[in-house]
């Protein structure tokens, strides 16, 4: 990244060691006593010599920091423009007087985290369905059909997370079978006294039919409801809401995406004006050729990548790693990758492209040997801008203390003993790359320790530069899905307190 780059020789000349080694001996004081436990610090130039550090050689959990390197091996193998198709394919023709599909057809779905986006802001079954009826489509025939490109059509939970964490909103089921990340709301408010609660809004769009609503409105504000599975499939909204109570969403995880994909096209290609006969069998065509019917991308890889550093998305993450290196081999392509850029064979083992398991091992030596390493790639330009800035997604609490928004550029990761951030810090003399990773009983503690040295050090920072020699603009990411903050929610699944666990980032 020439941005960066060019002021590789220029840090350690202008900077005042003991200015640094100063603030970080007195730091790390205050941290090790507010957070006793392991620390593993390693604070450089843009170019990777080493300012201060301490224990940076120790192999520890980095939780979500990993998505740092995954995003980065994506990009070298598929291109920051890269994007992930989800098809309509068929064999047969259309019947020119019926407008009916004569042959077989299915949904080819590749694992686009962005499909069916509640905002709008990634591609929809709709979108296909329009596509279809667009050719001439009327009619529909069979039940639903699915595929992939990349083998079975499937999600399920990875076999490297804690079985603890399944049924919580960070930890859906992963694969190519992708709808709204897996995860399904209901937004109700409330009806008359003594009547039903208003369902009016679900996402995806359309799966109202696998919901049931049995929860009351009652007097007052008060609100006790809860979502459960429903049996056969579905949930229930149970519980009552006060007559005088604002809107509130529940959200859960999907553990049957396939029928909540069938439920969102069936709902797509009625809008589309196409009848789907699911029980009728479909007409055999001579023309015996698949061929793609319809077509929808995700944006660019950078927006995606962009989008899941920002609001630390564990399944999009894996997403990125499995479309880069594949289902099975994925996580020795990631730490190959890794090990090629640092040059190191060693401090890196990872098992998964989120940092949700507990089995990842990192050490801070690598990671800011990469941050300073990869930058310099073909597949690095501009790679700082694809990690959430100060002030937005997980690093929403540092928004005072800087002169601009961009001065930090940095991933976090929080699991229950962990507390790290990893990234880049804009000074006046250059960008320092920054490694604090942690892992003790206190990472709540931590975590603010950790914001307090990035402002110590980003007080007087500059914005990280952007090469612009490149002639391409930077790819940031779309709208998160997740509801406003201010929005009330209530989080189904077996623990109703993991709706904005901090395990998620």
């Amino acid at each position: 990244m020439a941005g960066l780059a060019g002021w590789a020789n220029a840090l350690p000349a202008q900077t005042d060691s003991r200015w640094l080694g100063s603030r970080m001996n007195d730091w790390y004081a205050e941290a090790s006593r507010s957070a006793p436990g392991d620390w593993g610090i390693a604070v450089a130039d843009q170019a990777g010599q080493m300012l201060w550090s301490f224990n940076a050689d120790a192999s520890l959990m980095p939780a979500s920091t990993v998505k740092l390197f995954t995003t980065g091996y994506a990009r070298s193998v598929l291109g920051g423009n890269a994007r992930r198709a989800t098809r309509l394919i068929g064999t047969g023709v259309v019947d020119p007087k019926t407008g009916e599909w004569l042959g077989d057809w299915a949904l080819e779905v590749n694992g686009d985290p962005s499909l069916e986006r509640a905002e709008g802001s990634g591609p929809t079954l709709f979108d296909l369905a329009t596509q279809l009826a667009g050719a001439g489509v009327r009619r529909l025939n069979g039940p639903l059909q699915i595929q992939s490109a990349d083998g079975p059509a499937t999600a399920v939970y990875p076999a490297v997370w804690s079985r603890r964490h399944m049924g919580r909103l960070f930890a859906p089921l992963v694969g190519p079978l992708m709808v709204h990340e897996n995860i399904v709301w209901f937004t109700v408010r409330p009806g008359r006294v003594g009547e039903r609660v208003r369902l009016i809004e679900t996402a995806p769009a359309g799966i109202g039919s696998l919901v049931t609503v049995t929860a009351t409105t009652r007097s007052g504000r008060r609100s006790r409801l809860r979502l459960v599975p429903r049996r056969g499939g579905g949930w229930v909204v149970s519980g009552s809401l006060g007559v005088r109570a604002a809107p509130r969403r529940l959200t859960t995880v999907s553990n049957d995406p396939k029928a909540v994909l069938s439920v969102v096209w069936g709902s797509a290609v009625k809008r589309a004006g196409i009848t789907w006969n699911r029980t009728r069998r479909p007409k055999a065509s001579l023309d015996a050729s698949p061929r793609v019917l319809a077509e929808v991308a995700s944006p660019p890889l950078d927006s995606l990548a962009s989008e899941i550093n920002r609001r630390s998305l564990n399944a999009g993450a894996e997403l990125l790693l499995q479309w880069a290196g594949g289902r099975e081999e994925g996580p020795s392509h990631l730490m190959d990758h890794v090990q090629a850029v640092t040059g190191q064979s060693q401090g890196v083992y990872l098992v998964d492209g989120s940092g949700l398991s507990y089995e990842d091992r990192v050490t801070a030596s690598t990671f800011v040997s990469y941050l300073a390493k990869f930058p310099t790639t073909q597949a690095g330009r501009n790679f700082p801008q694809l990690l959430p800035s100060n002030g937005t997604g997980t690093l929403r609490q540092l928004n005072t203390g800087f002169p601009a928004s961009g001065v930090v550029r940095a991933k976090t990761g929080t699991l229950g003993q962990v507390s790290t951030v990893v990234g880049y810090l804009g000074r006046p003399e250059g960008t320092l790359l920054v490694s604090l990773m942690y892992n003790g009983g206190r990472p709540g503690a931590a975590r603010q320790e950790q914001w307090k040295l990035f402002r110590l050090l980003g007080a007087d920072g500059v914005v990280i530069p952007t090469d612009t020699a490149s002639g391409e603009p930077v790819q940031l990411g779309g709208d998160q899905t997740a509801a406003p903050d201010w929005w009330p929610r209530i989080s189904g699944g077996p623990d109703s307190t993991d709706a904005d666990s901090t395990e998620s980032d």
